[in-house]
């Protein structure tokens, strides 16, 4: 008799509609060509920055070398006068002009001390601007600029083709001044350099692929809002970049879905309305199915010639009322796991075969009376029918009197995976049914038939992680395999299990 236990829904499930989608809107400092901008105008500083160090020391050097050089073009003057006759004054404005406290010359090993202004007891550092090397020059640099200002310098070497050796003695404040203003200098030509240089990329970047990429987001926003709309497939520019290619491969995309999500609804109402139908269909079916079994019991041999092929016709249209009623439902519920008899559940699935003796169909029950399995007794239930009243439809539709028609259940165990063998001596399947073995209405393996079976028995075994395959299939034997792995025993449980043993 059939029932209402399978009917999980008359047609998909409702339920509330998902949270909102996000508004495509971008806050301004998380924009692209924000961030861009100050991507741009940081590297741009950095490597002004890099620039910066050598430029500052060579400057550095720089100025030494042209006091340098001054002095030497007053200490030949000097050289070629009267140097004990040479008035303060004049020795005065000499050193001021050159900043220093003394000036000195050394030809042919004999140094001579040209003019003098308060020598300083001692010399900080000494320095021959024509001998430094950059790492030296960079250093000396950086020290002056941060720490100096209150140093004494000896700056010597020779100038030109002189072959005379000038030296001055000199304090690093003026130069640290001097070097104070070019940083600062430097500093403000590079940001402007860097703004300028950050605005110019900008633009160009954000013509070029911001503005583009924006379009383009605006447009999957549009079409998701309504995919159903033709007017919110994006129209591609004519480019020729990797930006023109990806928009026109999103709207190719977009039509594509749009088409898919016509058809979809098309196939979920018709589903629906099929749904709908075969929900009263069924219940047409049971009412003929209890006349039918009063029928079986009527005397009459006309009666008693057709009844049981009725039976068998009404048998087999609930069966595919109960598999497309059950594929119809949206989600199947979570396998509700228990240790399960596997020998009593396959005693159970027998039963309701009803497999009529004049087919001369035997079902063996080959799984031991102890064998357990870890799964949902009613899931499983539903697998081994399906698999089982295909097999049985398969044999009793050959009528050779002297084929074997014989379906065996039996069951090993293979550590913690419980493997449940469907084996039965029909003529197997054909290439089409085993190329789509478990898709809904392709993997039918006779004509008139939907699919459903394998499709439903598939599904439930993969909710419960484990496999189902065909093993073989050929004339006189096909086996079908089924591989259900315990759960996983979690370690809390265990140790109130050993507690209570």
């Amino acid at each position: 008799m059939t029932g209402e236990a399978n009917n999980g829904g008359d047609g998909p499930a409702g339920g509330d509609a998902g949270p909102p989608r996000p508004s495509g809107a971008v806050p301004w400092i998380k924009r692209l060509s924000t961030k861009l901008l100050l991507l741009t105008i940081a590297f741009v500083m950095i490597a002004e920055v890099l620039i910066f160090i050598p430029s500052i020391a060579n400057f550095r050097l720089r100025w030494l070398e042209e006091r340098l050089a001054t002095a030497a073009s007053a200490s030949v003057v000097l050289v070629q006068g009267d140097l004990a006759n040479l008035p303060q004054k004049l020795q005065n404005d000499v050193l001021m002009a050159l900043g220093a406290k003394a000036v000195a010359v050394r030809d042919g090993g004999v140094s001579r001390l040209l003019v003098e202004s308060e020598m300083p007891p001692s010399v900080d550092e000494h320095i021959a601007p024509a001998e430094v090397g950059p790492i030296e020059a960079i250093s000396g640099a950086l020290d002056t600029l941060f720490y100096g200002g209150d140093r004494m310098l000896r700056v010597y070497g020779k100038v030109g083709d002189s072959m005379m050796e000038f030296e001055l003695i000199l304090p690093d404040a003026k130069l640290r001044n001097a070097m104070l203003i070019y940083a600062r200098n430097v500093a403000l030509l590079s940001l402007l350099i860097s703004l300028i240089t950050a605005g110019l990329v900008f633009f160009a970047i954000h013509a070029i692929m911001i503005r583009p990429i924006r379009e383009m987001r605006n447009a999957m926003v549009a079409f998701a809002e309504e995919p159903d709309d033709p007017a919110r497939v994006m129209k591609p520019k004519p480019r020729s970049d990797e930006l023109g290619v990806a928009e026109r491969e999103l709207a190719v995309m977009q039509s594509e879905l749009q088409r898919t999500l016509g058809e979809k609804k098309h196939l979920a109402d018709l589903g629906l309305a099929v749904s709908k139908i075969n929900h009263d269909m069924r219940n047409i079916l049971a009412s003929a199915q209890l006349i039918s079994d009063r029928l079986s019991s009527v005397p009459d041999p006309s009666v008693q010639l057709f009844a049981p092929k009725l039976v068998r016709a009404l048998d087999r249209a609930v069966g595919y009322t109960e598999n497309v009623l059950a594929y119809g439902r949206a989600h199947e519920p979570p396998p509700a796991r228990r240790i399960v008899r596997l020998h009593r559940l396959v005693v159970d699935v027998h039963g309701l075969l009803g497999i009529d003796p004049d087919t001369g169909v035997e079902f063996v029950n080959a799984v031991a009376r102890e064998f357990e399995v870890d799964a949902d007794a009613d899931q499983l239930f539903r697998v081994l029918i399906n698999l089982s009243r295909n097999a049985v439809q398969a044999m009793a539709a050959d009528t050779e009197s002297a084929v074997v028609r014989r379906l065996t259940i039996g069951a090993e165990r293979q550590g913690t995976v419980a493997r449940i063998l469907v084996e039965d001596t029909g003529p197997g399947l054909p290439p089409k049914a085993r190329e789509n073995l478990f898709a809904a209405f392709r993997g039918a393996a006779r004509s008139g038939g939907t699919g459903l079976g394998l499709a439903i028995a598939h599904e439930l075994v993969r909710a419960h992680g484990g496999t189902l395959e065909l093993v073989e299939s050929v004339g006189g034997h096909t086996v079908f395999a089924i591989a259900i792995p315990d759960q996983p025993v979690r370690l809390d449980q265990a140790r109130n299990a050993q507690r209570m043993a």
